[in-house]
């Protein structure tokens, strides 16, 4: 749990990772009766502090399932309760059919598909910006010690001298564009480069573009964009 938080907890590099997202606890695959009632306590304060939201859980131990009730979440059945037919049984099914519902509700407004986000303000050091699912698009600069990261491509239409990642989620045709590419680090898809290594002087300071090579490679190419 330490771990989780410190990633991505509020004082984590990546504190909006997150943002609401629904999720079901599941104990099937660990023995809940190791559990302690304070661990699993702390674990949805961590999970809530991360910006998830737990709704329900499945396979817990009485006095797991206690507490998680009392916290609001609905207990999800197995498979091989469908097939009962009392009272009890019909109002747990009606409720983990809302949970579903609020589930896919949270998914389909969070993850809208093929979507844009437009930052018109510079980022100052250590601000960050993660446009998840999306292209981000920067009006302004992104100064030394501020991070941009998107699943799409990222366009800079001021000076890049941050830290710049395309393709977050593993997208290997995602770009990086700049109209002033001094850059700390870019990465496209995981695969990245410092300013340890210096830029060309055709490249730095000038419109630029950074891909990956389609050789293979898994090589970054940083190129000029002489039309410009």
């Amino acid at each position: 749990m330490a771990e989780l938080m410190a990633q991505f907890g509020p004082n984590s590099d990546s504190p909006d990772f997150f943002d609401n997202d629904a999720l079901v606890i599941d104990f099937s695959h660990v023995s809940s009766s190791l559990i302690q009632v304070n661990e699993f306590q702390a674990l949805i304060q961590t999970l809530q502090g991360c910006r998830l939201k737990p709704l329900a859980f499945r396979s817990a131990n009485p006095d797991i399932a206690g507490i998680a009730l009392a916290l609001g979440l609905v207990e999800s059945p197995h498979e091989a309760q469908r097939n009962k037919s009392s009272t009890h049984d019909k109002m747990v099914e009606s409720e983990c059919i809302e949970v579903i519902r609020e589930v896919v509700k949270e998914v389909v407004r969070e993850v809208p598909g093929s979507v844009t986000l437009v930052i018109d303000k510079q980022l100052r050091s250590g601000q960050k910006i993660y446009a998840r699912g999306a292209d981000l698009i920067m009006l302004a600069m992104v100064n030394q010690g501020a991070e941009v990261v998107a699943d799409g491509n990222i366009h800079v239409y001021a000076p890049l001298r941050g830290k710049a990642m395309a393709g977050a989620s593993g997208n290997i045709n995602a770009r990086i564009f700049s109209l002033c590419m001094e850059p700390e680090l870019i990465s496209i898809a995981g695969i990245y480069r410092t300013s340890e290594h210096a830029l060309p002087a055709d490249i730095k300071s000038r419109p630029a573009q950074v891909r990956l090579s389609n050789d293979g490679q898994d090589k970054l190419l940083i190129e000029a964009l002489t039309h410009l």
